[in-house]
């Protein structure tokens, strides 16, 4: 398979401002990745804990650096689940109520 899709990686940090406000810096990375099917089994099994996993990718695990979320077509996704097989990694992911 090719890694023929873009998506972004995001890492978020919170820092305080001098008068005690939070303030998220979002750093983001692209990378490419083939984008996969979510099973139905996956879809049903996290429904019961309240997720709703919409999008899954597969990219190079020596790209992965335990990023939160992805932003693919202007739409961010949370990282819910990660897989490691061989030399790539699984990303599931939900998306970020507000997003897309």
């Amino acid at each position: 398979m090719r890694h023929n899709q873009v998506i972004y990686l995001q890492s978020v940090t919170i820092t305080e401002d001098e008068i005690g406000n939070q303030i998220e810096t979002v750093t983001e990375r692209m990378v490419f990745a083939n984008e996969l099917s979510v099973s139905s089994s996956e879809y049903y099994d996290a429904g019961l804990q309240g997720i709703k996993p919409e999008k899954r990718w597969e990219i190079y695990a020596a790209e992965y650096q335990g990023e939160d979320r992805v932003r693919y077509e202007n739409t961010v996704y949370r990282i819910i689940r990660t897989e490691t097989r061989g030399e790539k990694i699984r990303l599931t992911a939900e998306r970020v109520i507000g997003s897309g």
